[in-house]
């Protein structure tokens, strides 16, 4: 089966065609990162105008590069979009366009779960994890640690509260007068910072349980900020580089803690990490470190896969359309949808 999947949760519009014998054939990407620094974060608004101006021509791209541009009907299968979560809007644009083109092609379409995708594009890689392990979900919107037992068999182990951790990122970002996105940004930053002269806590770890809350650490990391500022400026550089290295440690440290607890609950020596955060190499460097003290070994997904892409969305899709699973005629748009709800492959379907 070849699918074309469509990735428009928020504000990157992605498009891939991936072949289920072959593998992944083409995969564009654009993302509205200037279109939005300037507000300090998304406009949904703009994000689903923006989408709308670069979907089409995203997809008659990788239909030629299979050299399909004019023969859609021909070259593809099944259509898979991503149905939520997300931005309604966004979400309303990519499900529309993918919706009326199965029609058109008189092929199969599916609304595909955003996070089930990220959890999967690490399978996109020469060596993929196998089923059952543990995955951690960490992106701007979400902070899940997630028991896999098989595709479509999720249990939530643990979630943030409150504030995810990407989402965190970017606040911090904002308060010591960053760029948006704000997670790269403070990793740059704290890579100038020294690790000693703050100490930040590692919210929710002296406690049982899986769970997850970065609005306390936001907070301590602001009271910071105003502590060691001047009148109406911000603290020197250097300052502010300590500030984003506390701040990048006791994030890193905490999601560490949690899934060392999430492997040892579930009896599990496999860790799978996606999402924005997942690329994040403080991050990647303490969790080798961490898990290959008891034996267990954590799996990614290439840089460019870990943000939001249509590879994924094209992937997850596939799995699902050769078990069988299709949609109706209705677009799919859903905001809050919870994984732990979603319907098995009821298949042996495996890629």
């Amino acid at each position: 089966m070849r699918v074309l999947g469509i990735e428009t949760s928020c504000d990157e519009t992605g498009v891939a065609i991936y072949d289920s014998e072959v593998g992944l054939l083409a995969d564009a990407l654009y993302s509205q990162v200037e279109v939005h620094s300037q507000y300090g974060g998304v406009v949904p608004e703009l994000a689903s105008r923006d989408h709308v101006r670069k979907l089409l021509p995203m997809i008659r791209q990788v239909l030629a590069e299979i050299g399909c541009e004019h023969e859609g009907a021909k070259c593809i299968d099944g259509i898979a979009y991503t149905a939520g979560p997300g931005l309604i809007g966004a979400l309303m644009v990519g499900g529309a366009v993918g919706r009326s083109l199965a029609y058109a092609w008189d092929v199969p379409a599916l609304g595909v779960h955003h996070m089930e995708g990220h959890l999967l594009a690490p399978m996109l890689e020469k060596n993929p994890p196998s089923c059952p392990f543990v995955a951690l979900l960490v992106s701007g919107g979400h902070t899940q640690l997630v028991s896999v037992k098989s595709i479509g068999e999720y249990e939530i182990l643990g979630e943030s509260l409150d504030d995810a951790a990407g989402e965190a990122f970017d606040k911090v970002a904002k308060m010591l007068d960053l760029d948006y996105p704000g997670g790269p940004r403070i990793a740059q930053l704290a890579e100038q910072g020294t690790h000693e002269r703050f100490t930040f806590p590692r919210p929710m770890t002296d406690r049982p349980g899986l769970d997850f809350s970065f609005s306390g650490l936001k907070t301590y990391t602001m009271n910071t900020i105003a502590a060691c500022r001047g009148e109406d400026v911000l603290p020197d550089t250097q300052t502010m580089a300590d500030i984003a290295c506390a701040f990048q440690d006791a994030v890193v440290d905490t999601l560490v803690i949690k899934c060392r607890r999430a492997l040892q609950q579930t009896d599990s020596k496999t860790l799978v990490i996606a999402g924005g955060v997942a690329a994040n190499v403080v991050l990647r460097q303490r969790l080798k470190e961490a898990l290959e003290k008891f034996g267990a070994t954590v799996f990614y997904a290439r840089n460019e896969f870990c943000t939001d892409n249509g590879a994924m969305i094209a992937y997850a899709g596939c799995l699902r359309l050769l078990a069988g699973q299709q949609d109706d005629l209705a677009i799919r748009a859903l905001p809050r949808w919870p994984m732990d709800g979603l319907p098995p492959l009821n298949s042996d379907v495996a890629l």
